[in-house]
């Protein structure tokens, strides 16, 4: 290592150091032990051109520890990704372009957003799995135009999180030898030393789950890491794990390899002796020596001419391969063949009795059809899910190019995982399990929708209709859970034609997640379903007059009791009508004249229905309606039973209209 490195390490150090120091706030100990690490990667061995964040064959860097952010912004700004100095002394402050953690979408560079420890690495798990079925469909002799690594740098509190776990067993069983992670063995977390709670041995564990394992015994020796790292890219059949052993808050001589170093400022006079200790002036601030901007100029100009000699590739590529670049544009472009989803033949279903899990697996057949990069599976459940991809193959270290993903009995992986697929580009994913389990998946949700990404998770088995497996199996909350998360369009259908609707806006809509929440038993098809689905609620069964005496809404299954109900009330000559409101969050985003329209505010008149619990349901009845619902827990019995024990039926939907 020579000096311009060694300056441009303390840089980083420093950099960091200084930033939490001003915002008072922060973890200064990981940037300032891995450094280093951080360097021997994006200067000698990562593919990635500074001048543009969004190369498609660029080699993806995940902070999974993403508490060490600012270790990532010092690099991006020393790299020249944009991020000025004033943007590190803005660090953590509102409007800044450096948050207290990364977050995809904010800050250019940052591939996705992390804090939640292990969530980056699953999440890279995704980028790897992406890439690989990317290259296999779409590469050629000689155009290898889909080529890049997954780079993730974890730290202990990483590899303890269970869902690291998941996900690493998955990777090792996958063969995804583009994914090289480096560990950040500082051996320290905010309680102190690991051996209080983490003593196993990590490399014969990643051994185990058939990861190629390089150990590092010295966090600075720059040259000895990227050995490791060219060792781990030559390793092509297996996953590599680079573990380096540093020294959290490395230069600091009062912090140095202590907790306290973790997650909070060095304080000013700490500060002060760790510029002494590594030589950096004591009088400046944010200082960065000017052959250190010229060296890190030199190295983003290597990656501009990198990201050149691929265009060059791409173009030659274009000329060889004319149709398969016109589909790899497609798959790269995010966009549907909107004019095939508009179509009669998908919008068309027997008029039959049928489960809403068992049409969605109609209208997954009819996507595969015309989005060929719809790419998902199942945590072990397909069968039940109904989410298999017929005659498009199965994705595995046999053939990366299948389209169907089997993520095992790992939920919680599954669902970082497609986050980190959806934000690599090229695919349109889906996760799919019973929705009782969606409590397991529920991080990960969180995390797609705070990034915007369009994910679509199918949720079967979607209340007490699951019947003999009983509470452990009915989810009766899950609904105001999923429903509390912002961005989340939860859409819970009630016929074949809304299923299509909720199909429909999962694949057309770019800035939310979808979860589909599906019925286990058959529910009726009704004639008059349809597109105004996609407005969230419509008029299912209208009124005969002009202003309804009493509304019944309902979702999903429960329609068919608010429908029979407003059959008989019209019968009786009660001027009824009756509501499909498939998803509460498509419905407050139209117009308030829409939204009048369907439930006017002079009738408070409202009786809601849904067999889960009745949270949330008080702003659409009003103090003065009623809410047929669940606020216990469910029971074991046969379907049909559980509903008439709860007290979810026709004749209570009626009665309690009537004594409105």
């Amino acid at each position: 290592m020579n000096k311009v490195e060694n300056q441009t390490i303390n840089a980083i150090r420093i950099l960091s150091a200084e930033a939490v120091q001003k915002a008072n706030s922060g973890h200064p100990g990981l940037p300032m032990g891995a450094a280093p690490m951080a360097y021997a990667l994006w200067a000698k061995e990562m593919r990635h051109n500074p001048a543009n964040p969004q190369w498609t064959n660029r080699d993806r860097f995940v902070l999974s520890a993403g508490h060490g952010s600012m270790l990532l912004y010092s690099m991006m700004h020393l790299f020249g990704y944009g991020l000025t100095i004033e943007d590190l002394q803005g660090f953590r402050q509102w409007g800044s372009q450096t948050p207290g953690h990364p977050e995809f979408g904010h800050t250019p560079g940052v591939e996705i957003t992390t804090g939640p420890l292990g969530a980056g690495f699953t999440a890279g798990i995704g980028m790897a799995m992406a890439e690989a079925n990317l290259a296999a469909k779409f590469n050629r002799e000689g155009y290898p135009v889909i080529d890049h690594n997954t780079y993730i740098l974890v730290g202990d509190g990483c590899l303890m999180e269970g869902i690291s776990s998941e996900a690493a067993s998955l990777a090792g069983t996958l063969g995804l030898g583009k994914v090289i992670t480096l560990y950040d063995s500082n051996r320290i977390t905010i309680e102190g030393s690991t051996d209080i709670a983490f003593t196993e041995d990590v490399a014969k564990r990643f051994e185990a789950y058939h990861w190629h394992v390089v150990e590092v015994e010295d966090g600075n020796d720059v040259d000895a890491i990227q050995e490791a790292l060219r060792q781990a890219k030559a390793e092509k059949e297996r996953p590599s794990l680079v573990i380096v052993k540093t020294e959290i808050g490395y230069g600091c001589p009062a912090k140095q390899g202590k907790a306290s170093a973790h997650g909070e400022p060095l304080g000013v006079d700490n500060l002060k002796a760790a510029k002494g200790n590594l030589g950096w002036p004591l009088d400046k601030e944010f200082h960065v020596p000017d052959e250190v901007y010229t060296h890190m100029e030199a190295l983003s100009a290597q990656g501009a001419a990198k990201e050149e000699e691929w265009n060059r590739l791409l173009a030659a590529y274009r000329e060889a391969h004319p149709e398969s670049a016109r589909e790899l544009e497609h798959f790269l472009s995010g966009e549907v063949d909107v004019d095939a989803l508009d179509s009669e033949e998908f919008w068309s279903f027997e008029a039959k009795p049928n489960a809403t899990r068992a049409v969605s697996h109609t209208v997954i057949q009819r996507l595969a059809a015309v989005v060929p990069n719809l790419f998902g599976g199942s945590a072990d459940l397909a069968p039940s899910t109904k989410t298999i991809m017929e005659g498009r193959g199965d994705f595995n270290k046999g053939n990366p190019g299948g389209m169907n993903l089997h993520f095992g009995v790992r939920e919680l992986a599954m669902a970082g995982i497609v986050n980190g697929i959806a934000a690599h580009g090229g695919h349109k994913p889906y996760a799919a399990t019973f929705f009782v389990f969606s409590d397991y998946m529920k991080p990960m949700i969180r995390l797609a929708a705070l990034m915007q990404l369009p994910v679509t998770y199918v949720l079967t088995h979607d209340s007490i209709g699951v019947g003999e497996d009983g509470p452990t199996h009915q989810p009766v909350e899950q609904l105001a859970s999923l429903r509390s998360i912002p961005n989340l369009v939860v859409f819970r259908p009630a016929d074949a034609k809304e299923v299509a609707a909720g199909w429909y806006h999962a694949m057309t809509n770019g800035t939310a997640p979808t979860a589909l929440v599906l019925t286990r038993q058959n529910i009726p098809h009704y004639g008059n379903t349809g597109r105004d689905a996609l407005k969230g609620a419509y008029v299912l069964l209208d009124s005969k007059g002009g202003t309804p005496e009493v509304i019944l809404i309902a979702s999903g299954s429960e329609v068919e009791f608010a429908y029979g109900a407003g059959l008989r009330l019209q019968d009786e000559g009660v001027d009824a009508r009756v509501v499909s409101m498939p998803s509460m969050e498509l419905f407050e985003a139209q117009t308030e004249e829409y939204k009048e329209k369907v439930l006017p505010r002079a009738v408070t008149k409202r009786v809601a229905v849904e067999a889960g619990t009745s949270f949330g349901w008080h702003k659409y009845t009003g103090l003065d309606g009623k809410i047929i619902a669940i606020d216990t827990f469910g029971a074991s019995a046969p379907a049909k039973v559980v509903y008439e024990k709860f007290g979810i039926t026709t004749e209570n939907v009626y009665e309690a209209a009537k004594s409105l």
